[in-house]
């Protein structure tokens, strides 16, 4: 039955949204009736870190990794049997030092070398990707299309120049900010420090859409994403954000932002993270992490009963299931408010400790247009929300930047002493 109904949405999406934004499976999978994929965000540079200290040598992609522990969401079989045909790869570090000793770019610059190291150790699989031809190029070749996404503006240390280097080293969006606010930008996690961007903040909007690097909005408040829309000059994307008129949680896109995105022609690239999808799940989670820091409250010193009373909690209360189906209600919020052209997906794989249940790894992405087309969405649909759309916001990206380039030269830093705020 999967077969069938996946053979059913191979056709072109051109006559939506012209020849230019259509793209298939590489050619040797293209009788497997799958999209193509361009998936916004995956974590997999990160694992490496935090497993194998950047090595590669102990974890063969090569090869089926599904029965590790913890499990791992990713590697190049099952990135053909998903259909995935280009990979933002996340270049994450955290936050926790930043505004301290300089060191998140280098730390960013290590992490993009894990990208380049893995693509040069799997060259028939993996291609480097600069720009949206390359996506093509790729897909052309059979390879997948490997790009890389800065996950936190925390990572240029307050500086354009190094902006500048990143872009130059590869990096081909900016989330603006992670976890924590920044000088310039607030976070969708953190308390609020500007009501959105300070004037800086608009001066790397406007820095990155000079470059041709797309902005990201997933992390952002919403009043930084609107004063991201109303700077930017080119289509913003949400590389791992769901619907928040779904789920009420501060890391989705409101329907105040959805609202601007035909106009802006922005993407949101809907992701898989259970407690960003399941409004059920949201709320028990604030209540497990509430009851986590009473805990450590009354008592700080006896961790094995920590554990107990929690472990009795989460019998009474067990983890709610948060299904595929709860994915693509996020995908029908979207399109009946911004509508399917600023539809993508980013799964946020081997960045989420739990799965959605039915899209539990990267080859799972078949049986999410299964449903969508259960529930009437159109070959060119699939399509568009597959790739074709975030797809075309890159093009326009880097058209936007011929024209900035056109106008004038890179923006100077601000006068010595400051304050990026």
């Amino acid at each position: 039955m999967r077969s069938k109904l996946l053979n059913l949405c191979v056709m072109s999406a051109a006559a939506m949204l012209g020849s230019s934004a259509a793209l298939m499976q590489p050619a040797e999978a293209a009788d497997t009736g799958k999209y193509m994929v361009i998936d916004g965000h995956n974590d997999l540079p990160w694992q490496y870190r935090e497993r194998f200290g950047n090595r590669l040598a102990p974890l063969d992609v090569a090869k089926r990794q599904d029965d590790m522990d913890p499990p791992l969401h990713t590697d190049l079989p099952r990135l053909r049997e998903g259909g995935v045909g280009a990979q933002f790869w996340s270049v994450y570090v955290p936050i926790e030092n930043y505004g301290g000793a300089p060191g998140d770019a280098s730390l960013v610059l290590t992490q993009m070398d894990v990208v380049r190291r893995l693509v040069e150790r799997h060259p028939d699989d993996l291609m480097l990707a600069m720009t949206a031809a390359d996506i093509r190029s790729a897909a052309a070749q059979g390879k997948i299309a490997s790009l890389m996404g800065i996950e936190g503006g925390h990572a240029i240390e307050n500086s354009l120049g190094t902006l500048r280097s990143l872009y130059a080293a590869g990096a081909r969006y900016m989330t603006l900010t992670h976890s924590k606010g920044l000088a310039w930008a607030d976070s969708a996690t953190d308390a609020s420090r500007h009501d959105g961007l300070t004037a800086f903040g608009e001066t790397v909007v406007r820095e990155m859409n000079r470059l041709g690097m797309l902005v990201d909005l997933s992390h952002v408040t919403e009043a930084t994403m609107h004063d991201a829309l109303d700077t930017a000059s080119a289509p913003v994307i949400f590389s791992h954000s769901s619907a928040r008129g779904v789920a009420d949680h501060p890391r989705n896109v409101p329907d105040s932002v959805l609202k601007r995105l035909p106009k802006n022609g922005g993407v949101v690239m809907v992701t898989f993270v259970p407690g960003y999808i399941s409004q059920e799940r949201r709320d028990w989670d604030l209540k497990k992490d509430g009851l986590v820091a009473s805990l450590e409250a009354m008592h700080p010193y006896d961790e094995d009963l920590r554990s107990d009373l929690l472990a009795e909690w989460m019998s009474e209360y067990p983890m709610p299931e948060v299904t595929l189906a709860e994915v693509a209600d996020h995908i029908d919020h979207i399109r009946s408010v911004a509508g399917v052209e600023h539809i993508g997906l980013g799964g946020d794989f081997d960045g989420i400790s739990a799965v959605v249940t039915g899209l539990e790894d990267v080859s799972t992405y078949p049986a999410l247009f299964e449903e969508l087309k259960a529930r009437g969405y159109s070959d060119a649909d699939c399509e568009a929300i597959a790739g074709g759309n975030v797809l075309r916001a890159f093009e326009a990206s880097e058209k936007a930047a011929q024209r900035l380039q056109a106008k004038g030269l890179a923006a100077d830093p601000p006068k010595a002493g400051a304050s990026a705020e």
